[in-house]
């Protein structure tokens, strides 16, 4: 069976320690009942130890290379491997529109855009598993008044709880990166209605972290503009979008979704 290279334009760095896939692959047990679909699998490394679970596993792979290597290695899945771009598929329509699991050895180049494709349908993932870089790891996890809290932590955090579970080195790759990795593991919290406009809450989070070292009565005048009234007095004013928990950002889009109501000034995302 001819060995697939991995690609750098498509951010492959294939794992080949069985004992961190094992691991990896045990995180998708907090949703026990769940089918399981795997992002990326290359050449199932992570796959074999998901097929153990005896659950409905579907993988998905964007390298040509990879899905015929993946049909000869498991011949099993045949229906199963998907040869498509996860970013751009219809997730309701895998399991019937039933909630899965989420994994995988996420691509790093992408990794940030399949959380936020994850977001897009979080009613049909309650759980998300998987290995990033470890940067992006601390990132999804970070609390606030860290310095790793920014756009990803306060979206993701919104919605799910987020652990970071363990580091992974770089050797146990081919080819080895030049970062190291990490296992985050997500769960849907109880949140259920926002509190506010979620489409403003997206806007204010990235608007205002676009430009973390300014304080917010700075970093929110491009969706206030100049004429922000006395909304800006209001002590919250006073800090840097690193210093908000999640619930202060549902009240500052609430406090501007009011003030932009009151100078009839359209949002933009």
């Amino acid at each position: 069976m001819r060995v697939v290279k991995p690609k750098k334009f498509l951010g492959q760095h294939f794992l080949k320690d069985l004992k961190v896939a094992q691991d990896i692959a045990d995180t998708v047990d907090t949703c026990p009942e769940l089918p399981v679909l795997e992002v990326g699998p290359g050449m199932g490394v992570l796959t074999q130890f998901l097929l153990r679970k005896q659950r409905p596993l579907k993988v998905v792979e964007l390298d040509r290379d990879s899905v015929d290597y993946l049909h000869e290695a498991y011949p099993e899945m045949e229906d199963d491997i998907i040869e498509n771009d996860f970013l751009r598929m219809d997730l309701h329509g895998l399991f019937n529109g039933n909630p899965f699991v989420l994994t995988g050895n996420y691509p790093y180049n992408i990794s940030s855009q399949i959380f936020f494709k994850m977001l897009e349908n979080k009613d049909i993932i309650p759980c998300c598993t998987g290995m990033v870089q470890k940067e992006v790891a601390e990132r999804m996890a970070s609390k606030e008044g860290c310095k790793a809290y920014g756009i990803l932590s306060v979206l993701l955090q919104a919605w799910y709880k987020v652990e970071y579970l363990f580091t992974v080195p770089e050797h146990v790759f081919n080819p080895p990166p030049k970062v190291k990795s990490a296992v985050i593991r997500m769960t849907r919290n109880d949140t259920h209605v926002l509190g506010c406009d979620e489409k403003l809450f997206r806007q204010v989070v990235k608007t205002t972290f676009n430009q973390r070292r300014k304080t917010l009565r700075n970093s929110i005048k491009p969706i206030l503009g100049k004429d922000s009234g006395t909304l800006t007095l209001d002590p919250i004013f006073d800090k840097r979008p690193e210093q908000l928990s999640v619930p202060q950002f549902v009240e500052l889009t609430n406090m501007v979704e009011k003030a932009l109501a009151g100078s009839s000034q359209p949002a933009t995302e």
